[in-house]
């Protein structure tokens, strides 16, 4: 069965501090029900002094998520989208209520922190047992805990929660209004505003604004001087071979210029048709740079109690031919290459997390993920969450993975930050989402671009390990960045 994260829940379970108010938003009185609902909270708020989020959750009909945020879509506001068509789910939100950035080591823990001292905060009304109802909290986490300057669009780590919010989970559609809620001060512009929204998602029209000028690609270059992946790749391989690392992740980059301004979300509607079994995202930061992708890597989800993580490595193309296509696979699940480099992932998951406490059920072989343009070796991990582990400690205990960075880890960034020509900010970063019941989500930002006005810049990477062929790396890179490509092409007209 496949599993939906935010699955319905009963709201007895929910965070004891988030306060839950009983007034119904239906019939005659829906307007006075969300005047109550708003005085209520302004009450609360002048009582001890706080601002506070009230927070309003309705079900509502067919709604699309993407398309939502694609006909409101604003350059220069905050706002995030994931989707998996997959496993059924997908949640977009746009427009801060309160948001935070970081940067440093401690950054998980501030963000945890952050979101702890607002959900006492949180004032919640309508059906709390719908997927994704209630504030989210929508974040990003560069790869590395800070970020250097060189062109950086991120902070090591942010987290906001949207004015609202628009999800789907199987057959259930919901829509999340969040506003702030000051102390003294007039609330009925609050109301008209929620108001307004609640009609708009109840019958979604999806009326589209003007219609962006086509843009065609001008220019594309590698970022860096001319054969820096394949130097570094030896180097790696030397480094290797004295016993610095057992496995180290390097990667390239392509700066992509077009002839008018880029709109990513076009380029997300292609990512997710043409690849449903990945994760395709949009985090988009109030300077308008967006970071999106489609990732076939869950860092961690956490549903009901219940953690999964994945280890993801060693890549084989894909053929036209069943038969060459079905021998690329058999040889990739019998590569003692490809096996090595994907069995120092899944100990270095384990031993995280064995670091929180947590028992892990491990496969005792990998199978296939299987994508239109390449296939991995996966391994399927989860277990059950002790009591105290919030999803940002998993995600602070899992990231980087060697997927991403190498093993041992510490050794393996190093030379990463020296010998990569370009910073990696978000790329092989986190994006993701959490709730107050402690469920959510993290995807690992592979197979991802920035875009920003009429320029982009596309990322991948390649597992270096004892035995790699650096022309073969490079090969690998090309297949993963041509699926991005191929995607901004088509969306460019």
């Amino acid at each position: 069965m496949v599993r939906r994260p935010g699955l319905p829940v009963d709201p007895e379970k929910l965070v004891a501090r988030m306060e839950i108010i009983d007034i119904p938003l239906e019939g005659r009185a829906d307007m006075d029900g969300l005047r109550a609902f708003l005085s209520a909270c302004l009450d609360a708020a002048n009582e001890d002094g706080h601002d506070k989020i009230a927070s309003i959750t309705l079900s509502v009909k067919h709604i699309d998520p993407l398309a939502v945020l694609d006909s409101i879509y604003e350059g220069d506001a905050h706002h995030f989208y994931m989707e998996n068509p997959y496993r059924e789910w997908a949640v977009a939100g746009a427009e801060a209520v309160v948001s935070a950035s970081w940067n440093g080591p401690d950054r998980f823990q501030q963000a945890r922190t952050f979101a702890a001292g607002l959900d006492e905060h949180v004032i919640a009304i309508g059906d709390l047992s719908l997927p994704f109802s209630g504030p989210l909290f929508f974040a990003g986490f560069s790869f590395y805990d800070s970020v250097d300057g060189r062109e950086e669009a991120f902070p090591g780590g942010q987290v906001f929660v949207p004015q609202w919010q628009v999800a789907r989970a199987g057959d259930h559609y919901v829509a999340v209004a969040n506003a702030l809620i000051r102390p003294g001060m007039d609330v009925e512009a609050v109301a008209q505003r929620i108001w307004s929204a609640h009609r708009k998602f109840s019958a979604y029209t999806y009326d589209q604004p003007p219609r962006p000028p086509v843009y065609h690609i001008l220019e594309e270059r590698e970022v860096g001087p001319e054969g820096t992946f394949l130097k570094n790749v030896a180097l790696a391989l030397e480094a290797i071979k004295k016993g610095s690392y057992n496995k180290i992740v390097l990667s390239r980059a392509v700066d992509l210029l077009f002839d008018n301004s880029c709109q990513p979300l076009k380029i997300l509607n292609r990512l997710r048709r043409d690849y449903p079994r990945c994760s395709s995202f949009s985090l988009q930061s109030e300077n308008g740079t967006s970071f999106i992708g489609a990732t076939p890597e869950r860092l961690v989800s956490v549903d009901n109690g219940r953690y999964t993580t994945e280890a993801i490595a060693g890549s084989a193309a894909r053929d036209p031919s069943a038969g060459e296509d079905a021998r690329l696979a058999r040889d990739l699940l019998a590569s003692e290459k490809d096996l090595r480099e994907h069995g120092h992932v899944v100990e270095s998951i384990r031993r995280r997390l064995e670091s929180l406490g947590l028992e892990a059920r491990i496969p005792d072989s990998p199978g296939l993920l299987v994508l239109p343009n390449v296939q991995h070796l996966r391994t399927p991990i989860n277990g059950p969450l002790k009591e105290g582990v919030h999803i940002l400690d998993l995600a602070e205990a899992l990231h980087p993975t060697p997927a991403v960075g190498g093993t041992p880890r510490e050794d393996a960034l190093k030379d990463i930050f020296k010998w990569e020509p370009f910073p990696r900010g978000m790329f092989a970063g986190l994006t993701g989402w959490f709730d107050l019941r402690g469920n959510g989500e993290f995807a690992v930002g592979i197979r991802s671009a920035l875009v920003r006005d009429s320029r982009a810049r596309l990322f991948a990477g390649a597992g270096i390990v004892e035995g790699s062929i650096p022309e073969m790396e490079l090969r690998e890179t090309t297949l993963k960045m041509e699926a991005l490509l191929r995607c901004i092409r088509g969306a460019a007209g």
